[in-house]
């Protein structure tokens, strides 16, 4: 777990550094002639807000997996190791997804 978070930290000041290293700026002219400084720091503006998005869909998803996992294990104790192993697997799904959505609010 240490390991991921160490990665994922790494991942994080790479992706906000670069961009407080850039020292060029290029200028784009808009068809109506006013110039336009093009940054890449402008499109990082909405990737917090997507990631706080993701971090609360995959919260949510793990919640009611995990609620309708307990609710069917109560229901049928016997069925629990095959109920486990789709909880698992259905949780594995959406942590890929949710990690998917993250790393495309990085590189978007």
């Amino acid at each position: 777990m240490r390991k991921v978070l160490a990665l994922l930290a790494a991942v994080a000041f790479v992706a906000f550094s670069g961009n407080a290293m850039a020292e060029d700026k290029p200028v784009v002219v808009t068809p109506a002639g006013t110039p336009v400084v093009a940054t890449a720091a402008k499109a990082m503006n909405l990737a917090p807000i997507g990631m706080g998005l993701s971090v609360i869909g995959i919260g949510v998803g793990l919640g009611l997996i995990g609620f309708g996992a307990m609710s069917g294990i109560a229901r049928q104790p016997e069925q629990a190791d095959y109920i486990r192993t789709a909880m698992l697997i259905i949780g594995g799904l959406v942590e890929g997804a949710g990690i998917i959505s993250l790393a495309l609010c990085f590189v978007v």
